[in-house]
């Protein structure tokens, strides 16, 4: 099949992204061909087709954005603007479907989250009305999110994000998930967690990244504890920052080595303010805090004009902290995993529904560290056994479960039984979403 993927953006690091990357590479597994269309796509993401509007970033979306979700009333022109930029999505999204022959379209998050309002209304009105077989994949549902808890909007959310429509399949990534989107709507779901390529070689150290440490400002004498994540409040940082000042308070125990904290991400999607936060909490506690973005392409396996990418900081890691208060799943947690790095991670409630059962071994935590989670680093930075002990179990477990191929039946099941209404062809460009739909 031609497949078409369709979303506000493709590119960088944010979890859409980089799960459609793998989902792309299982479903050619299976022989099908992926194409994109989106506000931006990366060279990740072609071929495809860039419509501007479908960004969030876009002008007017972005305003229709703001006007929507405030304790406001919308403005009297809100509907009509609304239309108008849907309608030319509407155009736009058969314009794709055409020129790339597309027989499925998987949504990703643009029927889950409403940062595009216009988006998610062309999407739903394009499968009602040409019927074309539809998998929305869905990552984190507005009603998850309090920065959409206040609208004026209710009907379009309750019908869009996600619409109930017989061409689409559900996909979540969660149990959470699945469960909140059969109270909250009724709809039935397949779960897909995330997954990860772990049939490919880790990459080690190289004549690429051999200078990492020292480029930090950092030696062998250091113990490099890594946040590998975007710098925003859920993340939990101020936990890692805790955990290091009480490592170095213990320093003793750990062989004279220095631990210092590495942020490999930027900061800058929710603010700089988070950030400034954790740096003085950090000079006020005397914990060195490597704030480092500068020196890793945001892509974890590129480099494209930096010297280093994200896998590059994983190699040198001595131990990675995973503090999240939320996540969707946990593609950091993941990559800790592939690598063979301890963890310490926060038990949020996908951790704990649906990976911490499996049996990992990992560190936890229950929203802050304790002298007790402390001990467990100091033994596992000490005890090389119990370390590789550790880190190969789970990496054996990971593999079993979120591989490529741990999920390459639940694609086949989705894809080879049939959709209703399926096989219809489209309208034709002037048959678009009229006003008031």
């Amino acid at each position: 099949m031609h497949i078409g993927f369709v979303s506000t953006r493709f590119e960088g690091t944010d979890g859409v992204s980089l799960e459609t990357t793998k989902w792309r590479m299982i479903l050619e597994r299976l022989g099908h061909s992926s194409y994109f269309c989106a506000g931006s796509l990366d060279e990740d993401h072609l071929p495809g087709m860039r419509i501007p509007e479908m960004h969030f970033h876009h002008a007017e979306v972005f305003r229709l954005h703001n006007e929507a979700f405030r304790e406001a009333p919308t403005p009297p022109d809100f509907h009509d603007r609304l239309h108008t930029i849907a309608d030319r999505i509407y155009i736009a999204l058969l314009r794709f479907i055409e020129a790339f022959r597309i027989d499925l379209l998987i949504p990703e998050n643009a029927l889950t989250i409403p940062m595009n309002l216009p988006l998610g209304m062309a999407l739903k009105h394009l499968i009602a009305e040409t019927h074309i077989p539809t998998l929305a994949h869905h990552h984190d549902f507005y009603w998850e999110r309090e920065r959409f808890s206040r609208h004026t909007i209710g009907d379009i959310l309750d019908t869009v994000f996600p619409p109930d429509l017989p061409e689409i399949r559900h996909v979540v990534i969660n149990r959470a998930a699945q469960r909140s989107l059969k109270t909250r709507r009724g709809l039935a779901s397949t779960i897909i967690p995330n997954v990860f390529d772990f049939n490919r070689a880790a990459r080690g150290i190289s004549p690429h990244n051999r200078d990492l440490r020292s480029d930090l400002g950092l030696s062998e004498d250091h113990l490099l504890i890594l946040q590998p994540t975007r710098v925003v409040q859920r993340k939990g940082i101020e936990q890692a920052i805790t955990l290091v000042r009480e490592l170095r308070r213990q320093k003793r125990k750990l062989l004279g080595k220095e631990p210092v904290l590495v942020i490999s991400h930027h900061a800058g999607d929710e603010g700089m303010d988070y950030l400034h936060s954790l740096q003085q909490m950090a000079q006020r506690w005397r914990v060195p805090f490597y704030y480092t973005p500068q020196h890793f392409h945001p892509h974890p396996n590129r480099r494209n004009g930096h010297k280093y990418s994200l896998w590059d900081a994983y190699v040198h890691a001595d131990f990675v902290t995973y503090p999240s208060r939320h996540e969707g799943f946990g593609n950091a947690l993941l990559e800790a995993v592939y690598f063979r790095l301890p963890v310490m991670v926060n038990r949020y409630m996908v951790y704990r529904e649906d990976i911490a059962p499996l049996g990992f071994d990992m560190i936890e935590i229950d929203g802050t560290v304790s002298p007790e989670a402390v001990e467990a680093v100091i033994t596992v930075l000490r005890d090389p056994v119990r370390r590789r002990r550790m880190v190969e179990h789970n990496y054996q477990l990971a593999r079993e479960h979120f591989s490529y191929e741990a999920v390459l039946p639940i694609f086949e099941n989705l894809l080879t039984s049939p959709f209703p209404q399926s096989g219809q062809n489209p309208p034709s460009k002037k048959q678009h979403p009229e006003r008031g739909h």
